[in-house]
């Protein structure tokens, strides 16, 4: 996250007490990849991964809204330290509401990225409305933030830095590193 915050997305983004994602499209490429016995496979990118970790580490929520239902996003979710993610989750609305209602959050406290149309409950109802650079072109014309990196390709860990940079944490974050 280098970009310079506009005051209204660092407004927006220093109220962040959640982030809500979708897989497909976000923190993976929005590709399917089927083997011939029927197995699926996905693959997420690490930044994603790290920023993720990132924002839990500071104490902000993160969660998962995904339409489909996969083993493989249950394990990535128990690998990054998500607790509460919803799978199958065709309102996504609804999904939304009921993770706000889990975490006496109201909807101007939690960010959404999503990609597509079947995003669209989601990203109405979220105070940061979020897109990767790939996104539906209008989708990410109704979003607060598009990201510069695709899909499953960053475009997570840069709305993570966005947060932690709004919220005056990111230098902090990123000196534990070194």
């Amino acid at each position: 996250m280098n970009r310079p915050l506009s005051e209204t997305i660092r407004s927006k983004a220093l109220a962040i007490r959640a982030a809500v994602f979708d897989v497909d499209g976000v923190l993976t490429d929005g590709r399917l990849h089927y083997s011939e016995d029927g197995n699926e496979s996905k693959s997420f990118h690490t930044r994603d991964g790290l920023g993720i970790k990132a924002l839990i580490s500071q104490g902000i929520v993160v969660s998962v809204i995904t339409a489909r239902q996969s083993a493989i996003v249950a394990r990535r979710m128990q690998e990054l330290g998500i607790e509460h993610y919803l799978q199958g989750c065709r309102d996504k609305r609804s999904g939304l509401a009921e993770l706000a209602e889990r975490f006496a959050l109201s909807p101007s406290q939690i960010a959404y990225m999503g990609d597509d149309l079947v995003d669209w409950p989601a990203l109405d109802q979220a105070g940061l409305k979020c897109a990767p650079a790939d996104a539906d072109a209008w989708i990410r014309q109704q979003c607060d933030v598009v990201t510069v990196a695709p899909g499953g390709r960053g475009a997570a860990r840069e709305l993570c830095e966005l947060i932690l940079a709004a919220q005056g944490k990111l230098d902090a974050w990123r000196r534990g590193f070194q």
